[in-house]
């Protein structure tokens, strides 16, 4: 019962949360903001792209496709970007990620958000052994993000900017058949979150934002759990607009959906109930 009541007191707090950091946002803060996002061809990428769009935001968006990349970027113009171009990249490929942050500071004249959202494919199945593919999963997943960092931090630090980690729910608790994805999130969550105790120490004025998500309905991913899982997922658009929120009003994290916070906390507090729920969310037979 003390558990029940403590999820229940967290739902409540998170809630609370939730209204005032929406409430504190201001669109015209982004107004004009420079603005560099990854994996933005499709998913939930080329949903940010849209909304910072609408927010009126100079944009550069980059994934592997520039055919893709090409169509989101004039959509984006249509909705009312003051600028956007792309840039075709491949986060598995050092120089690339060099090349991207030199190509947006360069068009944007420097960088108010660095947006990291880009992911490499990886199946939904029990771990077969395969260290290459959990070796390049890391590479992409992971150490694309440090470098990127580490590249546009000067600018960010100029401009009083904003780092805005997409990490996921698989990163604060492990759930089967995702092993290397499980691990890449659990290493972003961690060194990001050592970053930001870095930047506070060091009075830097760069925020970092760590954004945990749930079963987003994007594409790529309901393909890759279709048959596999037993839970909902969540509407890419909805993700894309509380990423940006977050990362316009600073915050340290977001969960989202908002109950994926309670799930972290059940995880502590009543881990055998969490095991039991997680196994079950999905189809195995033996």
């Amino acid at each position: 019962m003390e558990a029940f009541i403590k999820i229940i007191l967290s739902c409540i707090f998170v809630a609370f949360l939730a209204i005032r950091w929406t409430n504190n946002f201001d669109a015209e803060s982004l107004r004009g903001a420079k603005v560099l996002v990854t994996g933005s061809s499709k998913g939930i990428g080329e949903q940010m792209a849209y909304h910072y769009a609408r927010f009126g935001a100079k944009i550069v968006i980059t994934a592997r496709s520039k055919d893709t990349l090409q169509k989101v970027v004039e959509k984006c113009l249509s909705l009312g970007a003051q600028e956007a171009f792309y840039i075709a990249a491949d986060m598995s490929n050092e120089s690339d990620l060099d090349r991207v942050v030199d190509f947006a500071l360069k068009k944007l004249g420097g960088l108010d958000y660095l947006v990291l959202n880009h992911i490499g494919s990886t199946r939904v199945a029990m771990w077969d052994g395969d260290v290459e593919h959990a070796k390049w999963l890391m590479k992409i997943n992971f150490f694309s993000y440090i470098q990127m960092a580490w590249k546009a931090l000067p600018s960010l630090e100029k401009n009083k900017g904003s780092l805005v980690i997409v990490s996921s729910l698989a990163g604060k608790m492990p759930s089967p058949l995702t092993a290397p994805y499980v691990s890449t999130k659990s290493a972003l969550n961690g060194f990001f979150g050592s970053l930001r105790h870095e930047l506070a120490m060091k009075k830097s004025n760069v925020s970092i934002s760590v954004c945990t998500l749930g079963l987003i309905d994007t594409e790529t991913a309901m393909s890759k759990v279709k048959g596999k899982v037993n839970m909902p997922a969540y509407p890419a658009t909805e993700a894309a607009l509380n990423i940006i929120i977050t990362g316009a009003t600073r915050q340290p994290e977001l969960f989202y959906p908002w109950f994926t916070y309670i799930w972290t906390l059940t995880k502590d507090w009543i881990p055998s109930f969490t095991d039991y729920v997680v196994q079950r969310s999905y189809n195995y037979n033996p």
